[in-house]
């Protein structure tokens, strides 16, 4: 009998794997997001990315920022990625779960995850901590006991082939 395989990746590699695919379908031309949510027994429930809502065409609505006009600009419509993974859940209750995100999130989306029962974040980046929104999202996390950690790559270079 042979013993089972070395070099495996790890859960948060796999699960952030899944969240930079997910991003990969953004649109968004200056940052794309992806965010993937799994059980607490490591089974994927969702999946989101940052995309305009159903019914919204990203070739008729503006990707821009800074824009004169602020009804020019991406802000008012972007879904972000975390919460298009929440609304994209179409099973019982999200209690308990963990959220894989490749970037941290802001206050509207930290306010879902905790009426949504997640109760971990693992994030990739955090280019925005000193931004207020951010700096709300933390205060509402820690507040709501949310736990949330860096991710960080073990440097492993991971490749499929289609």
């Amino acid at each position: 009998m042979s013993a089972k395989r070395n070099g495996y990746i790890t859960w948060d590699e796999y699960f952030m794997g899944v969240a930079k695919l997910s991003a990969m379908r953004s649109k968004d031309p200056s940052t794309q997001v992806g965010a993937c949510i799994v059980s607490e027994d490591n089974k994927i429930l969702s999946m989101g990315y940052n995309g305009f809502p159903k019914g919204c065409s990203d070739d008729e609505f503006p990707w821009g920022k800074g824009e004169s006009d602020p009804y020019d600009e991406k802000y008012y419509y972007v879904t972000h990625s975390e919460l298009n993974a929440i609304l994209n859940y179409r099973g019982g209750s999200l209690e308990g779960s963990k959220l894989y995100v490749t970037l941290f999130p802001c206050n509207e989306c930290a306010k879902a995850i905790i009426q949504a029962g997640i109760k971990t974040i693992v994030y990739e980046s955090d280019k925005y901590a000193d931004t207020p929104s951010t700096k709300a999202s933390k205060r509402m996390l820690n507040a709501a006991g949310v736990r949330y950690y860096q991710y960080h790559s073990t440097g492993r270079k991971i490749e499929y082939h289609v």
